[in-house]
């Protein structure tokens, strides 16, 4: 997967256009078009637009796509300390690792919205619930 397709997915994520996505990080919707295209390689202030508005995206797997594929998206903590330290990104866990379920056994009445299924090709289903 090469940092076009990478572009694309985080696009796909945030269901962006193209146009939109343009807008959202504040450059030129031909200058996407192009990089969209593959006519012109993303420059560095466009990826560096890219993280800034989508800051669950990990650089090191946008960039370079050198990451476990449960490594792509981080999480921030939701209420960082205010202490003059940088930030510290945590990685999202999955299910089995945050909790243990038992499905015979409802804990809540919650109902599943959306599920994101990742695969080791970096390519993904999305699956939305009935509402």
């Amino acid at each position: 997967m090469d940092v076009l397709e990478r572009i694309k997915m985080v696009m796909k994520i945030n269901k962006l256009n193209a146009s939109a996505f343009a807008d959202k990080i504040g450059v030129q919707r031909s200058n996407v078009s192009h990089v969209l295209t593959g006519r012109n390689k993303p420059s560095l202030d466009f990826i560096e637009k890219v993280l800034q508005q989508f800051p669950k995206v990990n650089a090191s797997w946008l960039i370079t796509g050198q990451v476990q594929q449960e490594e792509m998206l981080y999480t921030r903590p939701e209420t960082p300390e205010i202490s003059g330290k940088e930030e510290r990104v945590q990685p999202i866990q999955t299910i089995a690792q945050s909790q243990e379920v038992n499905p015979a056994q409802p804990t809540s009445s919650k109902k599943v919205v959306k599920v994101i299924t990742f695969y080791d090709d970096f390519t993904f289903d999305e699956y939305r619930g009935n509402s």
